[in-house]
């Protein structure tokens, strides 16, 4: 960052929210609240910060519409994405632009890099808040790169010497049905959409669907070069559930059916004191702001993960992702 900013970004001002760290870089106005008066220096901003930063948070603009949120994010010169292949239930709000992830007011969601899951994803993510709710709801976010500096050695190696194996079985009011997670109706679409994405697929006796895909542990940024922890063992291991509901699951479904679950990509299980670790150094990581109403962060994708805290009162906040990388 210019040791000048005002200079180089006269409309806006720039200052770490937290002593000690980039992330996330805070922008407000320097004059006009406007978001269009200052989308040009935003821009560039943007242009020569985020890959340092991993994320930025642009607290007092004007914004007067959830439509002004999805022209800001189409500003950077990347269609939105839709939200295929997804993992959790949200509705579209706009092309392109979704609610975060509807799971209940009282459930916290881990850290996590968006579709880190799978083998494509989102480079950029943006989210605007729209309601605050009343008590918590905060998105928390923490660097990728310092989560993979800090994992303990031997378990990241593991990690990376044999990569993971997710397992999916959609529907049957467990998980979301396959119709949700890919978008469409016509099976014949998703056996296209999961053959070209190397995602093993079968149609059970039920007509429910289970997909089986090997992915990365860890990644390499393509335009940092720098290694980031990348992806959601932590979330689909059957030990991110409670134990009650686990060990009811397992009896009901077998370890087979359950809706989720992950392994090693050779097939071996992970350990759970494995997972325990993992969980204890994102938390460890992590860093978290109050939302408030009208505020935009945008993140790299690979470089910062971001999470979900539980909340009290109406709480709206809303997503777009841009620039699909493979």
């Amino acid at each position: 960052m210019s040791a000048n900013p005002e200079v180089l970004y006269p409309s806006i001002a720039i200052s770490p929210l937290f002593e000690g760290s980039r992330l996330p870089l805070l922008v407000t106005p320097a004059g006009n609240a406007s978001l269009k008066h200052c989308l040009s220096d935003i821009q560039l901003l943007v242009s020569k910060e985020l890959y340092l930063s991993g994320g930025l948070l642009f607290h007092g603009f004007e914004l007067d519409a959830e439509m002004e949120f999805t022209h800001f994010c189409q500003s950077f010169g990347y269609d939105l994405l839709n939200y295929d292949y997804a993992s959790t239930p949200r509705s579209q709000v706009n092309k392109g632009v979704y609610t975060s992830t509807e799971y209940p007011a009282h459930q916290s969601i881990p850290l996590h890099n968006e579709q880190a899951y799978t083998t494509s994803w989102p480079m950029k993510i943006w989210f605007n808040c729209v309601i605050a709710s009343e008590e918590g709801g905060e998105t928390p976010i923490a660097d990728s790169r310092l989560v993979y500096q800090e994992l303990d050695s031997v378990i990241k190696d593991k990690f990376i010497r044999h990569g993971l194996l997710y397992v999916r079985n959609y529907g049957n009011g467990l998980d979301l049905p396959w119709q949700k997670a890919f978008n469409t109706e016509n099976k014949g679409d998703v056996e296209t959409f999961c053959r070209s994405n190397n995602i093993d697929f079968i149609w059970k006796e039920d007509g429910e669907l289970q997909t089986r895909q090997i992915c990365q542990a860890v990644a390499q940024h393509p335009f940092t070069q720098e290694m980031v922890w990348f992806n959601q063992a932590h979330l689909f291991h059957v030990s991110n559930l409670d134990p009650a509901i686990r060990e009811t699951l397992l009896s009901i479904v077998g370890e087979q059916d359950l809706p989720r679950n992950v392994y090693y990509g050779n097939g071996e299980r992970i350990a759970d004191h494995e997972l325990d670790h993992i969980r204890q150094v994102l938390e460890r990581c992590q860093i978290s702001f109050p939302w408030q109403v009208g505020d935009i962060m945008m993140l790299d994708n690979m470089l910062s993960a971001h999470a979900r805290s539980p909340f009290k009162g109406e709480r709206k906040v809303i997503v777009a992702m841009a620039e699909p990388h493979s």
